[in-house]
């Protein structure tokens, strides 16, 4: 028996939500499930009925308990709401029938990208692994999905029987390195095992698939094995369209404080929870910033990439410094993220490295005046991570890197830093699951944590009662928000036809079966539709971005044209700010006296006194940049030392021989460099 829950995942009494067509979606498609037990003679507590995505199943276990109380029944049984990977995961505990191989395809870049470098190995392609694997793992995980929901006895002959389809084209002598990237990953998609393998093995006594606005090859790959015990519902909203706000932006900034002013107001009103749509990941993230700085409980669903993380970027500096040729800045950014190194010393080195302007850190010279120590400790730890060796080794020295760094207790402290050594398998005993034991050099490490932490999702913690709820535009279907705020409506960000995934002609999704650009058109249309339904719903984009003008989304321009809604008011309200004037600072340099005089000095005197003051009585510089494009005094002083050193070495070499004077030129070009 399934336990029963009073709340939605959202934190939201099912209760107290308004009217909305999720209401209405529900209680529809509950009638028709308890038809369904009826017509097949079937107790609810041995059926089990797939819902879209993670997040409905509470949502449909609130919505049959709604229906049998209605119907004065008491809920004493609630059919079986997973997804087809909670299911698989509950499957696999409980069976453990399949077991996945060292080179299943896990979706996890941490475990694919090696998996794909060694099969580039295998077929030659070795020397193209730095660009390829990425686009093998893209290619292979586009088609785990059409792999999975083939029979596991049965994987092999379909991946055998596609790799002979002419519509595939992978028999074509052009493009070579394309078309052996997707003979690989069909090849390796075709010889995985599944977590959702186990599921061909379950004995359901009804199988039931509420469909979304598109279907999954898993799904239907189920009805089709099930047959007569299988059954499809679909969710859909027979609501009238509510009311609705179109936005018109200037630029990302103006639009972001609308959608920020947008949802405050639908907050004020009493409409909670509130939807955000997650159509622009960076202007979401900017619109969440606004909310947090107003006490906002906010529920973010899609997170953000874990390489944009602070976590993230400390890591990444360590590699970056540990480099043959890294930079002064790179090792002096590392140094500031490394708690173990003392601040000042920290502070003497870079006064010392931009002095001098050494660019390059492999320019220090030998015991530096006053920051020898520093520089002693950072060489020992560079020193020793410098040659190749295998990856799990890497990771075991990266971990005493960090630790001796002081950076190791901050990741460990971290939500965002204990989700990267997660990623990485940087844990103690954790690096034994990367079965990688080919030598590998820093820079194929650093490239493989860069992948991984670029594929690799943060969500923060979710708060037990969330007034926001940041979600992707397709996973509205069912959910009980009261108000739709729905930013970056614009033609690049929600277009009509959208883009298909991958590098995979049309040709080639129709052989594979992967969903073509129609199809992914008329998904998002559907979840186009069923916004417009929702109570209210606010519809923002900008008119321009980087200088260039931008049109509203196809979606949008339909609107106008069918319903010729005006444009709404700006939702920021205005307040007075009485003004303060700030008393003129009043400097006295008579202890600072300037005895001469340059014309860059009397120009700043000229301009500004308060700049005039500042540097050239208080002589308050800006530090020289270490990594900086040479400018024309710089080219003139290069030019001028190599002159000067040429004729030198010419007077004392007193030759008249053209090689033997342009290999002299060329030698005090090095040297002036």
């Amino acid at each position: 028996m399934t336990p029963i829950a009073k709340t939605t995942d959202d934190g939201q009494a099912l209760a107290g939500a308004g009217a909305h067509p999720g209401d209405a979606c529900w209680a529809d498609v509950m009638e028709q499930l308890a038809a369904l037990f009826r017509q097949r003679d079937v107790h609810p507590s041995k059926a089990l009925v797939l819902v879209p995505y993670a997040q409905l199943m509470q949502q449909a276990r609130d919505a049959w308990i709604a229906h049998v109380a209605r119907h004065g029944g008491t809920a004493a049984f609630v059919p079986r709401f997973e997804t087809t990977m909670n299911w698989a995961g509950a499957a696999a505990a409980q069976h453990g029938d399949v077991t996945a191989a060292a080179e299943d395809i896990q979706q996890d870049v941490a475990m694919d990208a090696l998996t794909a470098a060694a099969l580039l190995e295998r077929a030659g392609l070795g020397a193209q692994q730095g660009v390829l694997t990425g686009r093998l793992v893209e290619a292979a995980w586009s088609l785990a999905r059409v792999a999975a929901a083939q029979l596991p006895d049965q994987r092999l002959a379909w991946g055998l029987r596609l790799a002979g389809q002419p519509g595939l084209g992978l028999d074509a002598p052009a493009l070579a390195l394309e078309l052996a990237v997707a003979r690989i990953a069909l090849a390796w998609a075709a010889a995985s095992n599944y977590p959702t393998d186990a599921l061909f093995s379950a004995d359901p006594a009804l199988f039931v698939v509420l469909d979304g606005f598109q279907s999954e090859p898993i799904t239907e790959a189920l009805k089709v094995h099930f047959g007569n015990r299988s059954a499809g519902l679909a969710l859909t909203a027979h609501a009238e369209p509510g009311q609705l706000a179109l936005h018109e932006a200037q630029d990302a900034e103006d639009e972001a404080h609308r959608a920020a002013a947008c949802v405050l107001a639908h907050l004020a009103a009493g409409r909670t929870p509130v939807a955000l749509i997650a159509q622009d990941r960076v202007l979401t993230r900017r619109v969440r910033a606004m909310l947090a700085e107003h006490g906002v409980a906010i529920r973010d669903e899609t997170g953000w990439k874990l390489s944009t993380t602070r976590a993230a970027a400390g890591l990444m500096s360590l590699l970056r410094a540990l480099a043959w040729d890294a930079s002064s800045d790179a090792v002096l950014d590392w140094l500031k993220n490394a708690p173990a190194f003392e601040a000042t010393q920290v502070t003497q080195l870079e006064v010392f490295l931009r002095k001098a302007g050494i660019r390059l850190w492999s320019g220090l010279p030998e015991n530096p005046e006053g920051v020898a120590t520093l520089v002693t400790q950072v060489q020992l730890l560079r020193d020793g991570l410098t040659r190749g060796r295998p990856l799990a080794t890497w990771l075991r020295d990266l971990r005493s890197a960090l630790q001796l760094a002081g950076q190791w207790e901050g990741l460990r402290g971290d939500a965002a830093g204990s989700d990267v050594l997660d990623a990485l398998r940087l844990r103690e005993g954790s690096e034994a699951a990367l079965l990688s034991g080919a030598r590998m050099s820093l820079q194929d490490v650093s490239t493989w944590v860069n992948q991984a932490l670029e594929s690799a999702s943060f969500s923060p913690a979710h708060p037990p009662v969330a007034q926001v709820v940041v979600l992707p535009l397709s996973q509205l279907l069912g959910r009980p928000m009261q108000a739709v705020v729905l930013p970056g409506a614009d033609e690049v960000r929600l277009a009509v036809s959208p883009e298909a995934p991958g590098a995979w002609t049309p040709a080639q999704r129709e052989v594979l079966g992967l969903a073509s650009r129609a199809e992914l058109a008329d998904g998002l249309r559907k979840a186009w539709d069923y916004a417009l339904r929702m109570p209210h719903l606010d519809v923002l984009w900008r008119t321009s971005e980087a200088g260039e003008k931008l049109m509203p989304s196809g979606f949008v321009q339909e609107l106008i044209l069918i319903r010729s809604p005006a444009m709404a008011a700006d939702p920021r309200g205005r307040r007075e700010v009485a003004l303060q004037p700030t008393p003129h600072p009043m400097p006295n340099g008579a202890a600072l006296p300037v005895r001469k005089l340059s014309a860059t000095a009397y120009e700043d005197l000229r301009r500004c006194p308060y700049r005039f003051f500042a540097l050239r009585q208080l002589r308050l510089q800006d530090a020289a940049e270490l990594e900086t494009e040479p400018g024309k005094r710089e080219f003139g002083n290069w030019l001028h030392t190599l002159l000067n050193s040429f004729h030198e070495a010419l007077k004392a070499a007193r030759t008249s021989d053209i090689r033997v004077r342009l290999a002299m030129i060329n030698r005090a070009a090095d040297q002036a460099a």
